[in-house]
């Protein structure tokens, strides 16, 4: 079933991205670019994704006050530090990735923000998500599936949304019981999902 959605109030994003400048998460030889609208090289193939595209998404996710938020493809850090200021201290946001130098870095990163509640681990190679962990109220994923991944639908609470890129398009997925419904949001690229 598709149908469209009102993304989440514009100011609540804005000012998650000034408290959270792109510039800390950049390599320091990238950081004097951190205004560029595009997305940057971070090492690994992976990328810091283009800042417009951030807000879009975030703006789709609606993640706000107290939830619970899985973050998948993690990478600098960058949206785990900006899901972590929309969710507050009385919220949680975990994220993933899947390689491990860029998880340790994604985590130093984060840490300089001094937001407890956050955190990013090694993904499990060949599991998406943290199926271990519950479930959550937003799921974020920064990477390109071919097509939905049902074992991260499942990982979401009633109720519970995701957005994701999925085969050069943008969407978000809200899970109803059994179902979900589906909304389009334009075409994206993304690195894939693994």
């Amino acid at each position: 079933m598709t149908r469209s959605t009102d993304p989440a109030p514009a100011d609540a994003v804005a000012a998650a991205l000034a408290a959270q400048p792109r510039r800390g998460f950049l390599p320091p030889e990238l950081r004097e670019r951190a205004e560029y609208d595009g997305p940057l090289p971070i090492g690994h193939g992976q990328t810091n994704s283009q800042p417009r595209t951030v807000a879009n998404m975030l703006r789709l996710l609606e993640a706000g006050w107290g939830m619970r938020v899985l973050d998948v493809g993690a990478g600098s850090g960058w949206t785990t530090a900006l899901l972590a200021h929309l969710v507050g201290p009385g919220g949680q946001v975990l994220g993933v990735e899947l390689v491990p130098e860029l998880a340790r870095w994604g985590a130093e990163n984060l840490a300089a923000t001094q937001q407890p509640w956050a955190s990013i681990a090694v993904a499990t190679p060949g599991v998406l998500g943290l199926p271990e962990q519950g479930l959550f109220d937003r799921i974020l994923v920064s990477a390109e599936a071919t097509e939905l991944p049902q074992a991260l639908v499942q990982q979401l609470h009633d109720g519970g949304v995701m957005v994701i890129p999925v085969a050069g398009e943008m969407l978000r997925v809200q899970r109803r019981g059994a179902e979900t419904d589906v909304s389009r949001h334009g075409g994206y690229r993304f690195v894939p999902l693994r």
